[in-house]
């Protein structure tokens, strides 16, 4: 086994629970070895001698944790803090692996196996998935936490708008608190002990999703934590494929969904410091899909990440042995398959193209966006996501939706709570006519000066989140009398603007009954002005008293998203900067990321001309043209991009990792590595058509294309490497 991999940058990993095993050793730069069981050691040691940066992943949240709930780590059963519904049910991730409430003696138990992973060498500690549910809050141990926390006996959550709210609060400030806590004393643990610094990260979902599954976590807290060098971007096919509504129909809309998340998460560290991995995963926790399902809705969430060009690392896929050596349903139905080697193929390309993305920033078109269009969210949305029953009202049963199990089997009103109409009711009418939109971190506004610099419009409501502090209405403010345009949408009918929070103190010297009014008055147009158009400074305020869940169930709701961004521009003076698109796209140096945008009134597809190598085909086809039809995704090599010219000779695109790449006069040869019993496709450019062409010490097949002056080699892959050489 190779231990040839050079020291780098982190730009890609992958997470294993599995010991090493060389048909799914993708031959990143990183692996997560995947939770604390008593083995640890020895897959660390698997993995190190393949060659790897070491870190562990963990849940903080669930996990294996037995020892833990059954007393024998420290003598005493703590089922108590498990995350409990109101129906007295534990909230489970599987057998005996509740969801835990992170009490401080729950962070204890997972220090004393952090430090075993760090006595083991791992450079850097993940803790995943920090997810408090909406529907619980009822466990003993919460109800301690809840005194101690506001002094006052525990009120349940769901018997008022307030009570939840607060809940949530307590739950994201519990999570933040473990997390501190963690990350500091096994830094201090590491330095003390070895004298060298580990890295802690927080894998997470999106801010979007936790608040679509009513889900609460610390999400943007987390970004002021010393502790916390950074996050993964938890985000793929089984968090994006969550069904929305748009223009009154509710259906999965991956592509757009996957763009918002990945948005969020961009925008989440932003001018932060803190390092952001974005995620991938071939397939999803949901087994019940058909190899071709995944492949559609992978190429849709890829294609969507590459289209924010401030990430350029990447966790290229979470379990590799499920997708490598795993098996699906067939797509009659009627049996069971494992990956097709062909999609083998494409999926490790994209992992490679994957690690070359930092090499090439975005290339300005000539067909410029509308740019600068952001719709703000705060943590602050997941804390009204629980279930309020009101004196008097039928109590039903608290619903968990995760995505494994189908929204359809969700009730009606259960489908229109998971729908979370007022975010997509203002979001989609702008993505689904290739507006980029940004959703903007409305938490970082206070905390990172400079945050609202690049954006010239900002959509904003409070019908579906609050805002946690007075000064993020100064900032706004200050933001729209320099010359951005703010557009307020809602009619004030959320119950969570009645909730205890900083804009109606009792003992407070102005008191609100909404945030908005607090907004609207520090922009100096009175409390409550009526619904219309107002010039701030050299900027101006649009206010529409609607509900913008109302706005997901009609075209004319989308028209009127679209027409005040429209007008926004206008009062700028920039009405030509307007412009819609059947497609998102981006250039990436020589990556062409493109997809055609469908639900339009005409499904429109779009072609595009020059010579490009198709990176989601196994065999790397050179093509003249390009068609891409209405829903679909693309990811190019542009043969023509003008670096591509230098040298006569040069590898392109791979789906092997490369090294000890030499070229001479009439000769190149290089060294390839990726999963065993994988075919890999390598493109070269080459000065004429090759007269040898050896991998290992077997002649391999080839296709050279005269007219792009590439060959195509198809040769076996092993992570060790396989000698490849290619004469003319």
């Amino acid at each position: 086994m190779t231990k040839g991999l050079e020291q780098r940058a982190e730009w890609t990993g992958f997470q294993e629970s599995r010991p090493y095993g060389p048909k799914y050793d993708l031959r990143t730069d990183f692996v997560m070895v995947y939770g604390i069981s008593d083995d640890l050691p020895e897959r660390i040691e698997g993995w190190r001698n393949a060659g790897y940066k070491i870190h562990l992943m963990t849940g903080v949240s669930w996990g294996e944790y037995q020892d833990y709930l059954y007393g024998r780590f420290d003598g005493r059963e703590h089922w108590d803090e498990a995350q409990m519904d109101r129906s007295g049910n534990h909230l489970l991730h599987g057998k005996d692996v509740p969801y835990m409430v992170p009490t401080i003696a729950f962070a204890e138990y997972l220090a004393s196996h952090i430090k075993r992973a760090i006595d083991s060498g791992a450079e850097a500690i993940h803790l995943e998935e920090p997810e408090f549910w909406a529907a619980s809050g009822y466990s003993d141990a919460f109800k301690r936490e809840w005194l101690n926390y506001y002094g006052e006996d525990w009120i349940p959550p769901h018997s008022s708008p307030d009570a939840q709210y607060r809940a949530s609060k307590l739950k994201a400030a519990m999570y933040y608190r473990a997390l501190d806590r963690l990350c500091s004393q096994m830094k201090e643990y590491s330095l003390v002990t070895y004298g060298r610094t580990v890295r802690f990260y927080v894998p997470t979902h999106s801010l979007i999703n936790y608040t679509q599954w009513r889900i609460i976590s610390p999400e943007a807290l987390l970004v002021s934590m010393p502790g916390c060098d950074g996050f993964i971007a938890q985000i793929w096919t089984g968090t994006a494929r969550t069904p929305n509504v748009y223009k009154g129909l509710r259906r999965e809309r991956t592509f757009e969904t996957a763009y918002l998340e990945y948005g969020i998460m961009q925008e989440l560290t932003r001018g932060t410091g803190r390092e952001m991995w974005f995620l991938h995963d071939p397939i999803e926790d949901n087994p019940r899909y058909s190899w071709s399902d995944y492949r559609k809705n992978y190429r849709s969430t890829v294609v969507a990440s590459l289209l924010h060009p401030e990430v350029k690392q990447y966790e290229v896929c979470p379990w590799p042995r499920r997708v490598f050596e795993g098996s699906y349903p067939t797509e009659d139905g009627k049996g069971k398959e494992m990956i097709p080697g062909d999609y083998a193929t494409v999926l490790l390309t994209v992992m490679n193209v994957l690690r070359d993305m930092h090499n090439h920033d975005e290339v300005a078109g000539d067909d410029a966006y509308t740019a600068g269009i952001g719709l703000c969210l705060s943590n602050s949305a997941m804390y009204q996501r629980g279930d309020v029953i009101r004196e008097g009202e039928q109590e039903g049963e608290a619903a968990k939706y995760d995505g494994t199990s189908s929204a359809e089997e969700l009730s009606a009103e259960q489908k229109e709570l998971l729908d979370w109409s007022s975010f997509y009711g203002l979001a989609l009418p702008l993505v689904k006519v290739g507006i980029p939109l940004r959703p903007v971190q409305l938490d970082n506004i206070l905390t990172f000066p400079g945050y609202l610099d690049h954006y010239r419009v900002l959509l904003l409501s409070y019908e579906f989140m609050k805002p946690e502090h007075p000064g993020i209405h100064q900032a706004i403010g200050q933001w729209v009398r320099e010359g951005g345009i703010l557009i307020y949408v809602g009619d004030g009918s959320d119950p969570y603007h009645e909730v205890r929070e900083w804009w109606n103190r009792e003992n407070s010297r102005r008191s609100y009954m909404r945030p908005e009014e607090h907004l609207f008055e520090s922009l100096g147009l009175g409390r409550n002005p009526e619904q219309g158009e107002f010039a701030v400074g050299s900027g101006a305020v649009l206010f529409y008293r609607e509900n913008p869940a109302e706005l997901s169930r009609s075209e004319a709701g989308a028209a009127l998203i679209r027409s005040a961004v429209k007008r926004s521009l206008e009062i700028r003076g920039e009405m030509v900067d307007y412009k819609e698109s059947t497609s998102l796209h981006i250039r990436r140096g020589p990556y062409v990321i493109t997809h055609v945008l469908d639900e339009r009134e005409a499904d429109d597809s779009i072609v595009l001309e020059g010579l490009f190598v198709d990176l989601f085909e196994a065999n790397m086809p050179v093509k003249h043209s390009v068609e891409i039809k209405s829903g679909e995704d693309s990811l190019l090599f542009d043969l023509n991009y003008s670096d591509n010219q230098q040298g006569e000779t040069s590898i392109l695109v791979s789906s092997s990792r490369i090294r000890e790449e030499l070229s001479a006069e009439n000769r190149i040869s290089f060294v390839s590595e990726s999963p065993l019993d994988i075919t890999v496709s390598t493109r070269l450019r080459v000065p004429s058509e090759p007269s040898s062409v050896t991998a290992g010490d077997q002649t391999a097949s080839y296709e050279y294309d005269g007219e792009s002056g590439t060959v195509l080699l198809r040769y076996p892959g092993i992570p060790e490497g396989i000698a490849v050489s290619v004469e003319w």
